[in-house]
């Protein structure tokens, strides 16, 4: 059996993976900050369906929280076969309106871990010659619009040019790029989104499907469904400064409230 570790594990794309990965026979080692839901999760996910949960408490905003990450990643007694990047966050407010520290510990999250975990993981599948790594980012990743949007490029960007050096080595990447989903990661943020239409909404369970759908096919990018697909096509082929204006606006009818 294979074992997958998956960060920001509890709740939201996160759980999803694990209740996927669970159920095809994989063991997990879940990572996330609350310990006690992580234990019920474990035990769930082991009654349900037969494999082992580890738990391991870490707070990736600390160096010893990715320490502590770094060194499952590198255990060479029980490897990690698969790594799901997916714990982030957004803060609510505009730039300068969100205190610069609550930027540097995004940016510390969705940046750093990242690098840092992804390089950890990757090192040590690289030597086994297999292995992958999920980096979820966000279709905010293509818009003009924040620090969120910005870090989130800078994973897609760092996820693409990682896969391309590792190809040939059994080490695949790949960021997911995901749109509006049902989690309660706009409720931890205070963000609004009553006046988001319901087109927009993806279910979790169905975005993992297609995600690690796409790990097999060797995608180094994926947006997992064809209304975002298209909107991101669309997106492509508009100016930069009509972009700009674009996402302000939707980011006042969207964005946090």
């Amino acid at each position: 059996m294979t074992t997958a570790l998956i960060t920001g594990a509890t709740a939201g794309i996160g759980a999803a993976f694990a209740r996927r990965l669970a159920a095809d026979g994989h063991n997990l080692v879940l990572v996330a900050r609350d310990t006690e839901r992580l234990r019920a999760q474990a035990t769930e996910l082991h009654d349900g369906h037969g494999i082992e949960a580890e738990v391991l408490t870490a707070d990736l905003s600390t160096d010893s929280g990715i320490e502590a990450v770094e060194a499952r990643l590198t255990d060479r007694v029980s490897p990690v076969d698969l790594l799901v990047n997916n714990a982030g966050f957004g803060n609510k407010g505009r730039y300068l309106d969100v205190a610069i520290a609550d930027e540097l510990t995004m940016l510390k999250v969705h940046c750093e871990a990242v690098l840092r975990l992804t390089s950890a993981a990757a090192g040590s599948m690289r030597e086994r010659g297999r292995g992958g790594v999920v980096n979820v980012a966000s279709v905010a990743a293509f818009l003009p619009r924040g620090t969120y949007g910005a870090s989130k490029a800078w994973v897609v960007q760092f996820t693409q040019g990682a896969a391309k050096d590792l190809a040939g080595t059994g080490v695949r990447l790949m960021a997911l790029c995901p749109g509006f989903v049902r989690t309660e990661f706009h409720e931890r943020a205070g963000m609004g989104t009553g006046d988001i239409p319901g087109w927009m909404w993806l279910d979790a369970d169905k975005l993992v499907a297609a995600a690690l759908a796409d790990l097999a096919r060797g995608r180094s990018v994926s947006i997992p469904d064809p209304r975002y697909k298209a909107l991101m096509s669309l997106v492509k082929l508009t100016p930069r400064s009509v972009l700009g204006g674009v996402t302000s606006r939707a980011g006042r009818s969207y964005g946090p409230k």
